[in-house]
């Protein structure tokens, strides 16, 4: 005897609907969503996620196209469905300025947003860049602070996170030194100092910093998949074997590389990882989100596992804007 198909269980169903959407956000202007950040604002209880605004379905010629990019921002109430909310206005630029990776921390009831800025539009990636700092009280308007002195004459992608002794690290790439990882320390988020490299073994981009497991982990876009680095003190880093997203996925959209990653842990053990693809190998790009956990010592990403996708701003670390 045949018979059809048969409905879903009601656990199955409800299963089904927390497994996270693919792709998680596709951006409806420009479609080239990249260096994802995902935080919760506990005064409007929304999920906020800030990214570079590629202009990938323009003709520029070279690669102009990943410059005169602005801030995209969008909003959700899950963390699931994105709304939309144009781009981030940031005082004191001109029309047609470049604005990469921005990284958003929170602190004593402030937003501090550290984002990298280029004056105007190239076709190749000569030129200078530099770490600029905007403080905020609601996500909404921005006030400069400074243009941090890193000594570097093309710094970009900065990451942050508080040291075990209370003050404050920044990783970011420094594309004057060969593209390796270098670091600067602050006591409150404003004055920023060079401390030296961190991670000098190869050309990389795109940090992002984070306790998971009882250790610290680093995770960098190395072009050919997710270099991860492990710490115990957030000073001595040591390169795990197996990189992250290093072939493509099969989930929609995300049949490719994965690149330039933020994490967003829930609690000691589980965390999220946004980041962008190439879908098809063009100019196109979305925004992803799988599962994060340590499994025998190494920080483990597969991305094709199905996995219960609700973040909980209860779990999330409280310089994301959370309550952990």
């Amino acid at each position: 005897m045949t018979t059809g198909p048969t409905s879903p269980t009601p656990q199955a169903a409800a299963a089904e609907d927390h497994r996270a959407p693919a792709p998680l956000f596709a951006d409806p202007v420009f479609d080239g969503p990249t260096d994802p950040t995902v935080v919760f604002d506990p005064e409007s209880a929304l999920w906020h996620l800030f990214y570079t605004q590629r202009r990938a379905n323009t003709a520029d010629a070279g690669v102009a196209w990943v410059h005169g990019t602005e801030i995209g921002r969008a909003t959700s109430p899950d963390g699931r469905e994105w709304t939309y909310r144009g781009t981030v206005s940031l005082p004191g630029t001109a029309p047609g300025d470049t604005w990469w990776a921005p990284e958003l921390v929170r602190h004593d009831g402030q937003w501090h947003m550290y984002v990298t800025y280029l004056e105007g539009v190239r076709e190749d990636w000569t030129g200078p860049a530099e770490i600029r700092h905007y403080t905020s009280a609601d996500l909404e308007d921005w006030i400069f602070r400074s243009t941090l002195d890193l000594d570097s004459a093309r710094a970009i992608d900065a990451t942050v996170h508080e040291l075990p002794n209370g003050k404050w690290r920044m990783w970011f790439k420094d594309e004057s030194r060969e593209s390796r990882i270098h670091t600067a320390d602050s006591p409150d988020l404003f004055s920023w100092t060079p401390t030296g490299p961190a991670v000098t073994g190869q050309a990389q981009e795109g940090p992002t910093v984070f306790p998971l497991g009882g250790v610290y982990w680093m995770v960098t876009d190395g072009w050919s998949g997710l270099l991860v680095h492990r710490s115990t003190d957030l000073e001595h880093w040591h390169r795990q074997p197996v990189p992250l997203l290093a072939g493509p996925g099969r989930r929609a959209f995300d049949e490719a590389l994965g690149h330039h990653a933020m994490a967003l842990t829930q609690g000691p053990d589980e965390g999220f990882l946004y980041y962008f693809t190439h879908p098809g190998g063009g100019r196109r790009s979305t925004v992803q989100v799988a599962r994060l956990h340590v499994r025998d010592g190494w920080l483990r990403c597969e991305r094709d596992e199905p996995f219960d996708y609700r973040p909980d701003p209860a779990k999330a670390p409280a310089l994301r804007g959370g309550g952990a």
